[in-house]
């Protein structure tokens, strides 16, 4: 078996004969194998052994609603969820581990420190061969006509609300709106009477996350980190601190939950739907869900969450604290 990697990005060390840096260890067990890229920790009593988290980057039980950092699974539904988990890993065994060293320093740093990580993370998987196979593989049609104003702008007394007004591309984080929301919480947060700020999206959902389209059409991954780390939008709701709620309604995919993630208060509709589909890219997240996510419902969760792409609804995201109350 081939031995756990020593950095960030030691791609060599984190091939085991299943082509997986993935480890299932059964939780009943009193020891487990250390020379493994990403460790899996199975509770199919339910008893919620006594295991240092520590040594886990995933802790899954059949007890309904555990406790942090376990994850819940129906017992009928576990063979299945660990089938995806492991196939995930196995496609992409670079950014699964990747993804289980940035998570597991992240929570180390601070929240812009660990921003400026993940990026540097993420432009290496863009240079890399799971991310080219992926372009190879995917048609990618353009999400829609993007607005010619995609952020709205509105005050009224000392609040000011932002609003997503993309609804024909599904709100999809494209460079434009990105800037977009950039310049407008930049706005907001370097305003001297301190406003409160509400961010909201028109249409069908909040965001549909990055436009496929734009994916992979960055020649410079230096240069692209820069930009990515300078422009951050989840670094500034997060600058922003209690002055800043969230609404979220529809789907909330890859950046367009990472980004309000990030928010201090966070409130969902009922038809709230959440995911992360960047792994089977060969990506990680890359517009700071590492870290908003990681902080909102820890990286155990997160990591599971993201091996699996599953789809999180708002009850659930209420009862992990990805969201504080749900609102029609």
């Amino acid at each position: 078996m081939a031995p756990a990697p020593t950095s960030l990005f030691d791609a060599e060390a984190i091939s085991p004969l299943s082509g997986s840096p993935l480890n299932v260890v059964e939780a009943e067990a009193s020891s487990f194998s250390s020379e493994v890229g990403v460790r899996i920790a199975v509770d199919r009593a339910g008893a919620l052994p006594g295991l240092d988290p520590a040594a886990f980057d995933v802790m899954v039980t059949t007890r309904p609603g555990p406790p942090v950092p376990w994850v819940g699974v129906a017992p009928g539904r576990l063979a299945a969820q660990l089938d995806t988990a492991s196939g995930m890993a196995a496609r992409n065994p670079v950014a699964t581990a990747v993804l289980s060293r940035v998570l597991r320093i992240g929570e180390q740093l601070d929240f812009e420190a660990a921003l400026e990580m993940e990026s540097l993370a993420y432009s290496v998987l863009l240079g890399g061969a799971e991310f080219a196979n992926w372009l190879a593989c995917s048609p990618r049609g353009s999400s829609g006509e993007q607005s010619a104003s995609p952020v709205r702008y509105e005050r009224e007394g000392s609040c000011v609300t932002l609003t997503l007004a993309s609804p024909d591309n599904r709100n999809a984080m494209t460079a434009a709106m990105r800037d977009a929301l950039f310049e407008s919480l930049a706005n907001v947060l370097e305003d001297q009477s301190g406003p409160s700020l509400n961010l909201r999206a028109d249409g069908r959902c909040f965001s549909t996350g990055g436009d496929l389209a734009e994916f992979g059409s960055a020649r410079d991954l230096a240069r692209a980190h820069i930009i990515r780390t300078q422009r951050s939008c989840a670094a500034l709701l997060h600058r922003l601190g209690d002055r800043a709620t969230v609404y979220l309604h529809g789907a909330c995919i890859g950046s367009g939950i990472e980004v309000p993630a990030a928010a201090f208060r966070r409130i969902g509709a009922p038809d709230t739907i959440i995911q992360l589909p960047e792994l089977s890219m060969g990506l990680i997240p890359g517009a700071g869900g590492t870290v908003s996510l990681a902080r909102a419902i820890g990286r155990h969760r997160l990591m599971w969450l993201v091996l699996t792409a599953q789809r999180l609804g708002a009850k659930q995201a209420l009862d992990w604290g990805l969201l504080h109350a749900i609102e029609p």
